[in-house]
């Protein structure tokens, strides 16, 4: 290859024949073999050919003369064109690319410090009170360092969230197959395809899920993080790394990655990379000067400050090559774009790697596919991940929203923390005519005393403690409601959802926690969508190499070759795992029960091995069928409803018998009744005959006391009678017994009522005589 576009690289040049009027590519130089000498060098190489005529062919580029080394040209698309393009041109190309990058990284100078400062927000890295007074927030001595953690909290928060959500341990990725009559065969490869990428991502590629940990890490701090997805020639096989934001360098115009001019990828490679690199023939195969000491911007800086790490090694062999890989637009000479046969001068896309130490061009390739040579366009090599979209090609993070929040809180707490101190620990003032002491710092231990010149002056009026005053109460409740408001700006408020009620309605509780996490369901959205333009990107390059999807899984789910791996390309999109509707796993739980309590409200509307299926995932279980009943199981009563039936059953039985029982008694009590009831009319009749006994042997007794009374009667009638006779002899006792038989003639003239004795009660009798 010539050195100067249209000049020979040898020393002696074979003009053409002047009867040949072929175009000037077409022309060869034809050297006759047994007509001249050459001479190789150690290698092997021919570089100087005597000719038979005394001259000398003399190699000034280090190529063979007989054109064994020459270069083939590139056998596939995407192979190394720099061993094709002259050395001037890779200068040019080299030249113009350093200039535009170091253009690109002025343009962003004002980026580099806010996100510097921003690292010192976090307050990694330990700070003691300065004891010498210092420049970083504490100008006098004794002053605390101490920086609020409200950034940090933040930070801490979104990453472990959004790390659950977007890398659940089976496996990032899930299939979506919009054929609604795939067939059971398709389906079949479509989970095969599902579980062998998963595998790949969690197994294979074991640096993707802490890689992507830490992405979100600075996703979450920045606002802004990149993945790039390329294969890797080193470890043979496509690769999802993340690069930092800071290391991403595009030209000061751009708004996003697709109308990016020029997009440099910064990384710093080990030697020995970059040597295994030029054997593979990715870069060309050429002696490096030493690496030059990095030159730092201050946010790499503090990144390595917050380690612990120097910035660089005075070793010259212990340092890493600083590699520029720039995605841009060229138009290199010897492949210029052509229209209908003609050049357009149209500037079409490369990925060009440089060596920043000496600014040598290592690689040139084509970063357009072959089927757009017409009108070329620039592949995707680079997903941009977004917290909050900003006003440019640079986002919004916690960073810009919480850092002057933080700042001002941090303020604050240094001032109520320093007022604490020397409230507790005030200074003095001394009188001159007490100066001479040997110190004058006095520090008294409890229980101690100090030796104080005073000069004969009172103590009191030598030595006069500065008025501190205690930390205030006003700037404490100003710093909790800071603290608060950033808290609940940057998303990381905790949600009183449900008020601490277990009974909360589930449609309220949802509506608490959608209101308080509404920027992190935002953030959810962005990353979903990122991560998915990452899977689309990932399926593109395992279709370039097709073979590393299954090489190193040795239980494939399904036998891989090529022709069925790309038609599952081909039918099957690949789309993150996580639910771009649910950003954290209490709004998942939530959903779940919202959706068994509908199931149990309306039994016959759902399906409950379903939900109950969507339960246990919600949950966390990856294979909820391991937990249910086979298919013939289900058809039999579960154990829990068979024990009810017979639970049932018992109870039913012994209420019949409590029944069989009660009917029993209630029976009994009525002949009981009916019996007592006989009884009682027995006892009735026997009153009755009682009764009648009673009367009849009252009429006896009457009788008899009738009797008794004519008897006696009939008796003093007789007696009457006897003393008639004694007075009718005597007639002349008739004056002295007329008063004492009065009453006995009266009694005789009622022996005509019988039925009564007379002075009697009715129903009396009378007393015997």
């Amino acid at each position: 290859m010539a050195l100067t576009p249209g000049l020979s690289p040898n020393i002696r040049l074979v003009q053409p024949d002047p009867e040949f009027e072929g175009p000037g590519d077409d022309t060869t130089v034809e050297i006759i073999d047994g007509e001249d000498k050459p001479i190789a060098n150690e290698d092997g190489k021919i570089l100087e050919i005597e000719h038979d005529d005394g001259s000398i062919t003399i190699s000034l580029d280090g190529k063979s003369l007989n054109g064994d080394d020459e270069p083939k040209g590139p056998t596939g698309w995407f192979d190394n064109l720099v061993e094709d393009i002259s050395e001037l041109e890779l200068n040019r190309i080299s030249d113009e690319l350093m200039r535009g990058i170091s253009d690109d990284i002025d343009s962003r100078k004002d980026w580099i410090e806010d996100h510097s400062t921003g690292i010192k927000l976090l307050g990694l890295k330990i700070e003691i009170p300065g004891l010498g007074g210092s420049a970083e927030g504490a100008p006098v001595e004794g002053m605390n360092r101490v920086r609020h953690p409200l950034l940090l909290e933040a930070v801490l928060r979104f990453q472990a969230n959004a790390r659950s959500e977007m890398l659940p341990t089976d496996g990032p990725v899930k299939i979506r197959n919009d054929d609604n009559n795939a067939t059971l065969d398709e389906d079949q490869l479509a989970k095969a395809f599902e579980r062998d990428l998963n595998h790949y991502l969690t197994s294979t590629a074991t640096e993707y899920y802490p890689d992507t940990d830490r992405m979100l890490f600075m996703l979450g701090f920045g606002g802004t993080a990149f993945k790039k997805v390329y294969f890797c020639p080193l470890r043979n096989r496509p690769v999802s790394e993340t690069v930092d934001a800071d290391d991403l360098i595009v030209n000061n115009n751009a708004t996003d990655l697709q109308n990016a001019k020029r997009i440099t990828h910064r990384s710093y490679q080990r030697p020995s990379t970059v040597k295994r690199l030029q054997i593979l023939g990715v870069y060309r195969d050429i002696d490096l000067s030493t690496p030059n000491m990095s030159n730092l911007d201050s946010l790499q800086r503090e990144k390595l400050s917050v380690q612990g790490i120097a910035p660089d090694s005075m070793n010259p062999n212990d340092r890493d090559r600083e590699i520029y890989e720039c995605n841009c637009e060229l138009n290199i000479q010897g492949y210029e774009h052509k229209m209908r046969g003609k050049e357009t001068g149209l500037e079409i896309p490369y990925r060009v790697t440089i060596d920043v130490s000496s600014k040598k061009v290592l690689s040139v390739v084509r970063n357009y596919n072959e089927d757009q040579q017409e009108l070329a366009e620039a592949r995707k090599n680079f997903v941009k991940y977004t917290y909050v979209p900003g006003m440019g090609f640079y986002d919004i993070g916690l960073l810009h929203i919480l850092g002057n929040t933080t700042n001002a809180i941090t303020a604050a707490c240094r001032e109520l923390l320093d007022a604490g101190m020397y409230a507790n620990f005030p200074g003095f003032l001394m009188a001159d005519t007490g100066a001479r002491q040997n110190t004058n710092i006095f520090r008294v231990p409890p229980g101690g005393g100090a030796l104080v010149k005073t000069g004969g002056m009172p103590i009191s009026q030598a030595i006069m403690p500065l008025p501190y005053k205690e930390p205030s109460g006003t700037l404490m409740a100003l710093v909790e409601n800071m603290a608060q408001t950033g808290m609940r700006l940057g998303g990381t408020s905790e949600a009183a959802v449900g008020e601490g009620r277990s009974d909360a309605p589930v449609g309220t509780t949802l509506a608490q926690i959608e209101q308080s996490q509404k920027v992190l369901n935002s953030v959810h959205k962005r990353m979903h969508a990122s991560q998915a333009d990452e899977f689309q990107l990932l399926k593109e390059v395992f279709r370039e190499h097709p073979d590393s999807f299954w090489q190193r899984n040795k239980k494939p789910a399904a036998p891989w070759d090529e022709k069925t791996f790309l038609t599952a390309l081909d039918n099957y999109e690949l789309i993150p795992q996580a639910d771009p509707n649910t950003a954290s796993q209490v709004q998942r739980l939530m959903k779940v029960m919202a959706l068994k309590q509908l199931q149990q409200a309306n039994p016959s509307l759902y399906d409950p091995i379903a939900i109950d299926t969507a339960a246990l995932q919600a949950i966390g279980w990856s294979n909820p069928s391991q937990f249910l009943a086979s298919p013939e199981a289900q058809k039999n009563p579960p154990p829990e409803l068979i024990k009810m039936q017979a639970d049932a059953k018992a109870a039913q039985t012994m209420s019949d018998a409590h029944m069989l029982d009660a009917q029993t008694k209630a029976k009994t009590d009525e002949a009981k009744t009916q019996i007592d009831g006989q009884k009682l009319q027995l006892e009735g009749a026997k009153v009755e005959i009682d009764k009648m006994k009673a009367q009849a042997a009252m009429k006896d007794k009457e009788i008899e006391a009738k009797d008794k009374y004519q008897d006696r009667k009939f008796k003093e009638h007789v007696q009457l009678i006897d003393l008639a006779q004694n007075i009718a002899v005597h007639p002349e006792s008739l004056d002295v017994i007329q008063p004492l038989i009065a009453p006995a003639i009266q009694d005789l003239s009622d022996i005509s009522n019988p039925e009564q004795p007379p002075g009697l009660a009715p129903g009396l009798i009378p007393r015997d005589q």
